[in-house]
């Protein structure tokens, strides 16, 4: 039999420490804003990409399920899509997920002390800023994970069994959102067999959850189906061409960066807690949840260390409740081992979010002398790469505007801009109602879908390169004009700008080669 805790027991110790689980939350919401306000540096590249796939509502995209794109949707159309507006979302979602962490350390059996831990070393880590601070998908992927751990709690401690079948539609929500969603259903089918919990096998409701999650899903899948599967494709290139160069060593040692370096005093408690704990056995089910997520991305061989990122709250949970419950033996150890891993998130915060002007953080950044990493090989300019993509989206717009006006009037209707990437289209698409652009072709992700729409053409301008590699599909190709702005990746800049006319290779041919699921 299992122990089980009156859900009126933990309601009530929650409603005592809700007012402080609260306020934690409201500073991650007010602190985001005045970033946002005063501090935040531009539109995002990845962005400029979700909003392009948010004017083209699917069931699916080659790099991502639906459910954060029609959230997207929803809300630009509502009240905008300015960088401000977009980043509401994850200022309110990241402040609910902490919300929800408080309350899973108290179904953890913690207090006060255990849920201040828990709550600001998560929320200082620099994953959780940096992943927050931008409009994506990882935001709603933080939230989706808690919950659903939330749930599974619950059913562990009340043997409330109908609980089964909100946690199937939290995970078919999650999975709908991110499909790194499985790993955690995978710890839960873990968590379930090789505990007591696996009595819950004998009943109908795992059955009927594991339904709700597939049917809840089931767009996504169809979607791959009739798409040959393209997202198996994304994925495969991007573990063998992208993060090619990832092995279980750079995993562990990114992870150990990106939460923080000094957070292993206190996610390693979170380990001792959920499975060498001998007086708290019942919560070991959760920590399959992490456990499985760990060694499917290692085996892996080329998982970035984001990945895990999600199944970490939990681990600082236990982690915050497994110190207090130290403390009573050995006197401030709480503060010894809480306190450093905040004053470390403090100071590295400006790298994972933009507080502080960027020549400001040049110097802060040349004073530390701490570069972030950067997981996919590219040359840097001095920003890490995840603030370099948030520069120069405008000013390639209008210098392809430049272009683009120069063209005589009869010509303009059979242009279109060449971009070899998801960034330079979305912002291309998102400045056309402030500057006379042409239209978009690009062969990568889900453009390459949305490009078979464009037929006829005279007229290419072209971002990058040289002449005589466009002549392999033009019969003209000239120089007219030039793209040199500040701050981005170096290969985003000091770009010539083309006009190329007369094609050689038809768009359906140059369509088929130039394809870049990555």
């Amino acid at each position: 039999m299992r122990r089980t805790i009156p859900e009126k027991q933990i309601v009530n110790k929650s409603h005592e420490i809700s007012n402080l689980i609260l306020l934690i939350s409201i500073l991650n919401l007010l602190v985001y804003f005045l970033t946002l306000a005063y501090t935040s540096y531009g539109i995002f590249r990845d962005e400029l990409y979700y909003l392009a796939c948010a004017n083209r509502l699917e069931f699916g995209y080659v790099d991502q399920p639906p459910l954060s794109i029609w959230i997207l949707s929803m809300w630009k159309f509502l009240v905008g899509d300015s960088v401000f507006l977009i980043r509401i979302i994850p200022a309110i979602v990241s402040s609910a997920t902490v919300f929800m962490i408080g309350l899973f350390t108290i179904r953890l059996g913690g207090g006060k002390s255990s849920v201040i831990i828990s709550t600001l070393t998560f929320m200082l880590s620099p994953i959780f800023l940096g992943m927050n601070t931008i409009y994506s998908m990882n935001t709603f992927d933080f939230f989706f994970w808690i919950l659903s751990a939330d749930i599974f709690l619950r059913i562990i401690e009340t043997e409330n069994r109908k609980l089964w079948y909100w946690l199937g539609a939290i995970i078919g929500l999650g999975l709908l959102n991110k499909t790194s969603m499985l790993w955690l259903g995978g710890g839960v089918v873990a968590g379930t067999i090789f505990t007591p919990l696996r009595e819950d096998l004998k009943t109908k409701y795992p059955y009927i959850a594991a339904g709700i999650a597939l049917l809840i899903f089931s767009p996504y899948i169809i979607w791959n189906l009739t798409h040959d599967f393209a997202h198996l494709e994304f994925m495969r290139n991007a573990a063998t061409r992208k993060y090619g160069g990832l092995t279980p060593g750079s995993f562990v040692s990114d992870l150990i960066l990106i939460l923080n370096p000094l957070s292993i005093l206190i996610w390693l408690p979170g380990l001792i807690f959920f499975f060498f704990n001998k007086n708290d056995k019942l919560y070991r089910p959760i920590g399959y949840i992490w456990l499985v997520t760990f060694v499917l991305l290692f085996i892996n061989w080329h998982s970035k260390g984001e990945y895990i990122a999600p199944a970490f709250q939990i681990l600082f949970a236990g982690g915050a409740v497994m110190i207090v419950k130290w403390n009573a033996r050995l006197k401030r150890i709480k503060y010894a081992l809480a306190v450093p891993v905040v004053v470390l998130g403090i100071l590295l915060s400006p790298y994972a979010r933009p507080l502080l002007p960027v020549d400001s953080f040049l110097g802060y950044q040349s004073a530390l002398k701490l570069e972030a990493p950067n997981n996919e090989g590219n040359k840097l300019s001095g920003l890490p790469q995840f603030y370099a993509d948030m520069f120069g989206w405008e000013d390639l717009a209008k210098n392809i505007s430049k272009v683009y006006k120069s063209l005589p009037p009869e010509e303009k209707n059979r242009t279109i801009v060449y971009c070899s990437n998801y960034g330079e289209a979305g912002a291309i698409e998102y400045y056309r109602k402030k500057y006379s652009l042409p239209r978009v072709f690009c062969p990568h992700n889900s453009f390459w879908y949305w490009s078979a729409e464009i037929k006829k053409v005279s007229t290419i301008i072209i971002i990058g390169g040289n002449v005589e590699d466009h002549l392999y599909s033009l019969k003209q190709v000239e120089e007219a004009g030039f793209h040199k702005t500040k701050y981005v990746m170096p290969y985003e800049n000091n770009l010539k700008i083309f006009v190329g006319r007369g094609l050689k290779r038809s768009i359906y041919e140059i369509r088929k080669t130039d394809k870049i699921f990555i």
